[in-house]
């Protein structure tokens, strides 16, 4: 990385605006692709691998995925912040075929239902009005409607949408990979809520199973995607692969995690770092990167709370030899290797 200070902070306004740098890879907003930037150094091609190709699981945690997949059971990974927690899917959705991701990220609203399906009950019944302002009056009179197909029925299934884990347990050839992100974060009542769901894999929508018609498409989270369901019944054909993730704020209930594989993140090492340093910037043994890495790990020991994605920082800022200002270095360090605390 060559260090240029692009902001002086003068406001002056150059007569040519530079060109910004090129992201660095796990920034760069298309992974799996080529990207070409320039940073007033010359063309400089920007690789943007894909997360399941940098991650860098250990041993236990294979065990604990491979147990989970067997066993057909959602696979709940604790460990603080920054920890890797959430890319184990998009490593096991890559190797096992599955398909885009599902997110459901959690918060303390997040509710079972809203992750089953939303019913637009406000639009339909907008639509409704719609139509019943185009519709012909018995004189002939009023205005005729030249919409044609779907908007000129009261089509129930274009107010519906399934959720993430609605779309995860749409039957299919394959499983889809769900992640539960922070499913500490959520209601004291929502991991018993999941029980009956994750352990019968189907659900009910009542107002597609009191609708006349026994078959109705609905929209998927998926945008452009529908999917026709019959008697308002989603049910998978087989379970889909589930990934939560627990910072460790709460503990759970017994029959929660009865349904699960439990797995703790490992104690990042400093073998472990150097890999995922090779992994996302290819080269891990300068006197820079093995500086911060023993820095890193050293707070870790002392209790501090910091993620990889801060050393990876560090790392592809500070390596290099344009940063000559040993103050300003130490600034920027301070900066990007900030605790993860609520100071």
């Amino acid at each position: 990385m060559n260090w240029t200070p692009y902001y002086s902070g003068t406001g002056t306004v150059p007569e040519e605006p530079p060109l910004l740098p090129p992201p660095p890879p796990w920034r760069a907003p298309a992974p799996g692709r080529d990207r070409t930037g320039t940073g007033g150094q010359g063309d400089e091609a920007v690789l943007s691998p894909s997360p399941a190709s940098t991650y860098q699981p250990d041993a236990g945690l294979i065990d604990a995925v491979n147990a989970a997949l067997h066993l057909r059971r959602p696979l709940l990974l604790t460990g603080p912040a920054g920890s890797g927690k959430s890319t184990v899917i998009e490593q096991i959705a890559a190797e096992l075929g599955l398909g885009p991701v599902l997110r459901w990220h959690i918060t303390s609203r997040s509710t079972l239902t809203d992750a089953l399906y939303r019913y637009d009950a406000l639009g339909r019944i907008h639509a409704h009005n719609v139509r019943s302002m185009e519709r012909p009056t018995a004189s002939g009179a009023g205005r005729v409607s030249r919409r044609t197909g779907r908007a000129t029925r009261d089509d129930l299934g274009d107010f519906i949408q399934l959720g993430p884990l609605g779309t995860a347990l749409l039957s299919g050839g394959r499983p889809r990979a769900l992640l539960i992100d922070e499913i500490d974060k959520s209601d004291l009542d929502l991991p018993s809520d999941l029980l009956d769901v994750l352990e019968r894999g189907r659900f009910e929508i009542p107002e597609l199973a009191r609708h006349p018609r026994s078959r109705v498409t609905v929209r998927t989270v998926e945008p452009g995607t529908r999917h026709e369901l019959r008697d308002g019944l989603v049910a998978c054909e087989e379970f889909p692969v589930i990934v939560l993730t627990s910072n460790g704020e709460r503990d759970f209930p017994a029959p929660f995690l009865r349904r699960c594989v439990r797995f703790d993140m490992p104690v990042l090492t400093a073998p472990t770092l150097t890999r995922i340093i090779e992994a996302h910037l290819r080269k891990a043994d300068d006197d820079t990167a093995t500086a911060l890495v023993d820095t890193f790990v050293n707070r870790l020991n002392r209790g501090e709370n910091l993620a990889v994605d801060q050393l990876l920082s560090a790392v592809h800022l500070l390596r290099g030899h344009d940063l000559q200002d040993e103050d300003q270095r130490t600034r920027l360090q301070e900066l990007l290797l900030r605790g993860l605390g609520r100071a």
